[in-house]
């Protein structure tokens, strides 16, 4: 079936697929503004994500997570859905090229939505968490093993006494790896919902990952300080991670 007829079809309930492939694509559009939609208000400017070095932004994904039968319940269908995203893009950034596909699973496969998008169209850090890991997986001679599916650490086969927070920190920077996170950011989101007594400062990030780094030891340089603006994981070549099932999926922006 064209992705076209999937995406004009009205909405009904999914097609059952064998096996999770992504699906046929359509030819790059250029976004029209079609019928006009409400330019949103302007909005302060955010910090751009740090890119590798020699790098430069060329576009995004953003990976929905929807099947049809929800579309349905919501008035709507998945080619409405595209439509109205890209006459939005073609409000705000007319000279966008735009390119759709859909993610099909097998019908009834369980998983959130978006992590079920996110791999069928093989999107590399949801595909990783796929992989089986080693049949001896508490062997590890030397190295760093971040375990999120059992929250530890192991440092050269040992299991390393992180507190819950310590733990929690680590796991937050492993989930971006590569991007630079800020102090305000690991405040917000590890003390989400605390009071503003019980949250701590920015500066008080600096003593939780001073203090993780001491328990990291030799390999305490994997958390990198960037002056100025936070903290950053960086994979060595003895430093694996395990992911499980269920792994929470880290927002890029």
């Amino acid at each position: 079936m064209s992705i076209s007829a999937v995406l004009d079809r009205p909405a009904a309930a999914s097609t059952a697929a064998t096996r999770p492939q992504p699906a046929q694509r359509v030819a790059p559009t250029r976004p029209t503004a079609e019928a006009p939609v409400a330019a949103p208000s302007a909005a302060a400017p955010t910090a751009r994500p740090a890119v590798p070095a020699g790098t430069s932004p060329r576009g995004f994904a953003l990976y929905v997570g929807i099947d049809e039968a929800k579309a349905a319940a919501a008035g709507v269908s998945l080619g409405t859905l595209v439509e109205a995203l890209r006459r939005t893009l073609g409000e705000l950034a007319p000279s966008a090229e735009t390119y759709a596909t859909v993610a099909l699973a097998p019908a009834g496969a369980g998983g959130r939505d978006v992590d079920v998008v996110r791999l069928a169209l093989h999107e590399p850090s949801a595909v990783a968490r796929t992989k089986d890991e080693p049949a001896d997986e508490d062997r590890a001679p030397r190295g760093v093993i971040v375990d999120i599916s059992r929250k530890r650490v192991l440092i050269d086969g040992e299991s390393a006494a992180f507190t819950f927070k310590e733990f929690e920190l680590l796991q937050y920077l492993v989930l971006r790896e590569g991007r630079t996170i800020e102090r305000a950011e690991l405040v917000s989101s590890l003390w989400e919902g605390a009071t503003d007594d019980e949250a701590p400062g920015e500066r008080t990030i600096d003593v939780h990952v001073r203090r993780l780094r001491a328990k990291l030891g030799v390999y305490e340089d994997i958390v990198r300080t960037v002056r100025g603006v936070g903290y950053r994981f960086d994979r060595h070549a003895d430093v694996s991670i395990r992911y499980g099932h269920g792994t929470p999926s880290p927002d890029r922006f």
